[in-house]
């Protein structure tokens, strides 16, 4: 079986585990799923070769593979991989059936003849870069799941290569499966790190070939809750006080600018995600976002200004303001110490001759966070396209790449 069908069989066991995670879970997993894979993937990792293998109490794997490198070489670094096992919820199906297009030539592409579901080339053209490849698409009821279940293929793949091939040298690694990253990095949030003695990771979490990530956002949430004074319309003359056009009111001191809809590249945002109130109380949700932290701070800082003007202008109401750092600049976290990791990247695709694509990301992956942790975590392509949608599609080719420069690090790193 060559890589690309040890990938692809992987990849169609992978998902054929449900295991879309739930935002309104208040639990870690959020979704019994997630137990059947982590259990899987421990089982699958120790049979090819990893030790002290564990399934946490929120279904965290981590495993290490000891080193194998010839006598007499010196230190490397110890190196982890970190992959999340959750699909996302956006509405579809939480069940994925896949469909295998052999030897693409062109043309949309039926998903669904029974439901004439298609991807279309006029919505998406950038399928023909993917013309004599074969290609995975999903029936077009749910996501495909290459987010990220193809990169989880990569990495058991890239343990199964090595075993398979005793003669290829590779320095001591940590093997990480976490859940729902989809719902705010909550695996990687929880990870007992004393047992991921790493000196820098990796994730494989985003698209396209050649994608390479170590730019994203600096992250915060925010709730303002305002509590109002509630009167009936007999008496409420300079006695209500309504905490809705108070909400209104904060809203409006917003630059309507700086919002995801009129912001691109490393531009910077505040996202009133919601509101939800009624005449007594009201909540107004919000995403900071910015990739420069000074200006990351600055807007913290703003919406706490708004905060207090809105307690001047409405003395009888209540005002507090929450504000909850989620994730950093992986950028932040990249020293001239720790850059060699950064470096291994540019080095192993132009190596293989992988054109890159250096993405400032606008989000964030579990490395966002775990480089917030002392962990400087960059990020490479799976290979698929359109994440987050029915639309959602994996060339092997690509995938072949991603694994292919899995392999590469390895060897840069044990070599080093």
């Amino acid at each position: 079986m060559n890589l690309q069908e040890k990938l692809l069989e992987r990849f169609l066991r992978y998902v054929s585990v449900t295991t879309q995670s739930k935002p309104e879970s208040k639990v870690i997993p959020s979704t019994p799923g997630q137990w059947d894979l982590a259990r899987m993937l421990a089982k699958e990792i120790e049979e090819l070769g990893a030790v002290d293998v564990t399934v946490d109490e929120h279904a965290v794997v981590i495993g290490r593979l000891p080193a194998r490198l010839p006598e007499g070489h010196g230190p490397v670094p110890t190196v982890g991989w970190v992959t999340h096992m959750d699909t996302v919820d956006v509405g579809l199906c939480p069940d994925i059936h896949p469909r295998v297009i052999r030897n693409y030539q062109g043309g949309d592409i039926c998903q669904n003849e029974e439901k004439q579901i298609y991807i279309r080339v006029a919505e998406h053209p950038e399928i023909l870069k993917y013309i004599g490849q074969d290609i995975v698409v999903s029936d077009g009821t749910s996501v495909l799941g290459a987010d990220d279940k193809a990169a989880v293929a990569n990495v058991v793949t890239a343990l199964e290569v090595l075993r398979e091939h005793p003669e290829l040298p590779h320095g001591e690694m940590y093997i990480c499966f976490v859940p729902d990253e989809e719902i705010g990095l909550c695996g990687a949030k929880s990870m007992d790190l004393s047992r991921f003695p790493v000196d820098f990771a990796y994730t494989i979490d985003c698209c396209a070939q050649g994608e390479l990530v170590y730019q994203t956002f600096n992250a915060a949430s925010g709730w303002l809750e305002i509590t109002g004074v509630t009167a009936h319309p007999m008496s409420s003359k300079n006695n209500t006080v309504n905490p809705i056009l108070i909400a209104v009111d904060f809203i409006n001191l917003l630059d309507r600018g700086e919002t995801p809809e009129h912001t691109e590249k490393t531009e910077g945002y505040i996202w009133v995600q919601g509101i939800q109130g009624n005449q007594a109380t009201t909540t107004v949700k919000l995403n900071i976002r910015d990739h420069n932290r000074e200006k990351f701070l600055a807007k913290k800082e703003y919406l706490q200004a708004c905060t207090e003007m809105m307690r001047k202008r409405h003395p009888k109401a209540k005002l507090k303001l929450t504000l909850k750092d989620d994730y950093g600049n992986i950028n932040d976290a990249i020293t001239p110490e720790n850059r060699k990791c950064v470096d291994y990247l540019f080095q192993a695709m132009n190596e293989l001759g992988i054109e890159i694509h250096d993405i400032a990301m606008r989000g964030g992956t579990d490395g966002s966070f775990l480089s917030t942790r002392g962990i400087p975590t960059p990020n490479y392509f799976t290979g698929a396209e359109n994440f987050h949608s029915r639309c959602e599609f994996l060339p092997l080719g690509a995938m072949e790449n991603s694994c292919r420069t899995t392999l590469k690090l390895i060897d840069l790193i044990a070599n080093s």
